[in-house]
Formats: structure tokens, sequence, C-alpha cells
């Protein structure tokens, strides 16, 4: 499955998050540091679910980016 990951930059830092995986975040230093953890993230947080006896959510997020004029 792929999910969609929104990456954010911070003041300091890089965040990120899943949609689609409600609560599953990740901080790093740098875009690739958190890319390796929310990776990570991911994988837990789908282990939690599972250890839950809880349903994986189904990816459903789209993304694009759009051409504005500025």
């Amino acid at each position: 499955m792929k999910y969609a990951v929104i990456i954010e930059k911070g003041a300091s830092s890089y965040g990120a998050y899943v949609p689609d995986l409600p609560g599953c975040v990740a901080v790093g230093d740098t875009q690739d540091e958190v890319q390796d953890l929310i990776q990570s993230a991911i994988q837990l947080h789908l282990e939690g679910l599972r250890d839950d006896g809880l349903a994986i959510p189904q990816p459903s997020t789209v993304c694009t980016y759009m051409d504005v004029a500025v």
C-alpha cells in the first residue's frame, strides 16, 4: 500500500504526517531524516492497529499540485 505523506518545513525542523492514519506523525532535523522516521512511524502505526484488532485504513488521500499565476 502507498499512503500519502505530507512533509512541512518548520523554522528549525521538518514535520510529516499521514492524512489517512490520524496520529501518525514524525519530526526530524532534515527532510531525509523525517522521511525515514515517518516510514518507521507508518509501520509501527499499522502494527499497532493489527495488534489491537482494528482495520487497516485503505489509502484514500489524493495528492496533486496546481499551477497558479502569481
